[in-house]
């Protein structure tokens, strides 16, 4: 099969499109047929994507294949495997510390699978596992929040961003969110009640007492959150810990989490696209061949959504 690689650890300079061996799948795992996979802007810097754990200490696994949003089609059950048939349409998260899905074929577990949602493509189908996933347990798992609530999302235009504005707004929170400013009426449409210019405006001096923050930038942006949330309000972070001397000084929470796999919460996802209440934003579309260039892109170009890989099914 032809896929993407690295055969050395570093950046998007060490991928290779080349021909690879096809994986077989192991019991309960099944081999998909690629139809589109999604890729993430830092997931060449984890550990996960090089070794077999999600710290420094695994053992190395390269080469790799990177890319872990996967939409496709089943072509072939390992043993023990009954929940899904040859020919379904189904799309998912990979664990970060298995190869990805930047090839014609990719092995996966079973049960990080779920239905694709119907009349969804797959090139927009992939866009949706990791982001949404990320927003969907941020807010439902750990933030915890509840209809009327007020949320403030951090960064409401990208990948993350925009499933989270989206689905906080589908739980009936009150949402409010920074973006640059030319998207600004990209996140209203989301469904933002308010939308503040990160570059020339300080979200504090407009916005307190709110319930959660979600933080999707980190650094100094994190510290300036703190004074925002009312007393036994909470910070979730997906970039880096929150200091627990500022939760305890606030009289608030602080959480740091890594999105997992999660299949019941992945039909949930499903379910809220398929009755409409929400959508995957695709900033582009690109070749397997051009996905090292995709890799570069996404350290300098400013995006909406998630870019997409498109794998064209084989004859």
């Amino acid at each position: 099969m032809h896929a993407v690689r690295a055969h050395s650890r570093g950046g998007p300079e060490q991928l290779v499109y080349e021909m690879a061996p096809r994986p077989r799948p192991a019991p309960g795992e099944v081999l998909v047929a690629v139809r589109a996979a999604s890729i993430t802007s830092d997931e060449l810097t984890w550990d996960a994507t090089w070794t077999d754990r999600l710290d420094a200490t695994g053992k190395d696994r390269t080469p790799i294949v990177p890319s872990h949003e996967v939409s496709g089609v089943v072509s072939e059950l390992g043993p023990g495997v009954t929940a899904v048939a040859v020919g379904d349409e189904v799309y998912g998260l990979i664990p970060f510390t298995r190869d990805g899905a930047a090839a014609e074929y990719v092995s996966v577990p079973v049960d990080v699978l779920a239905a694709k949602p119907a009349g969804l493509e797959h090139d927009k189908a992939a866009a949706v596992p990791l982001a949404a996933l990320t927003a969907w347990q941020a807010l439902v798992d750990h933030a915890a929040v509840k209809a009327g609530q007020h949320v403030l999302i951090l960064g409401g235009a990208g990948g993350v961003g925009s499933f989270a504005v989206q689905i906080a707004s589908a739980l009936g929170l009150q949402v409010t969110a920074t973006a640059a400013a030319q998207d600004s009426a990209f996140v209203t449409g989301l469904g933002a009640q308010q939308v503040l210019d990160y570059a020339g405006t300080r979200f504090e001096d407009h916005v307190n007492d709110v319930d959660a923050v979600l933080d999707l930038v980190g650094g100094e942006t994190q510290t300036r959150s703190w004074t925002v949330l009312r007393p036994g309000g909470v910070l979730v972070s997906i970039v880096s810990p929150p200091d627990p001397r500022k939760a305890a000084e606030h009289g608030a929470r602080g959480a740091f989490f890594i999105v997992e796999p999660n299949h019941d919460e992945l039909d949930a996802i499903t379910r809220l696209i398929e009755n409409g209440r929400l959508a995957p934003v695709v900033d582009r579309v690109v070749a397997l061949t051009e996905t090292r260039n995709a890799y570069e892109a996404l350290r300098r170009k400013h995006r909406r959504g998630k870019v997409v890989i498109h794998v064209p099914a084989m004859n």
